[in-house]
């Protein structure tokens, strides 16, 4: 994992940036999630359940969620901080 940032110690410049890099990671787990269950949906389809259309994108949508939750709650400290200092 990476390490957490002191967003107490950027700058609102650097804040600003922080929050759009935070906000990509975030667009693209959903689409990546929205990946995995469309590879799901397919396998459902053409071939019935297994495990390598069913199981294992559920495993990874799993991991996917988790960061994602990491990944808001970073947001929203940033944006706190941001707010704090009557950013934009």
């Amino acid at each position: 994992m990476t390490k957490e940032k002191d967003y107490t110690q950027l700058t609102l410049e650097e804040l600003i940036a922080e929050e759009k890099k935070i906000k990509r990671q975030d667009i693209m787990g959903s689409v990546f999630v929205g990946f995995l269950v469309g590879v799901m949906l397919f396998g459902l389809i053409m071939n019935g359940f297994g495990l390598l259309y069913t199981a294992i994108p559920l495993l990874i949508i799993a991991a996917v969620a988790k960061n994602g939750q990491t990944i808001k709650a970073k947001l929203k400290e940033l944006r706190e901080e941001i707010d704090g200092r009557g950013g934009a």
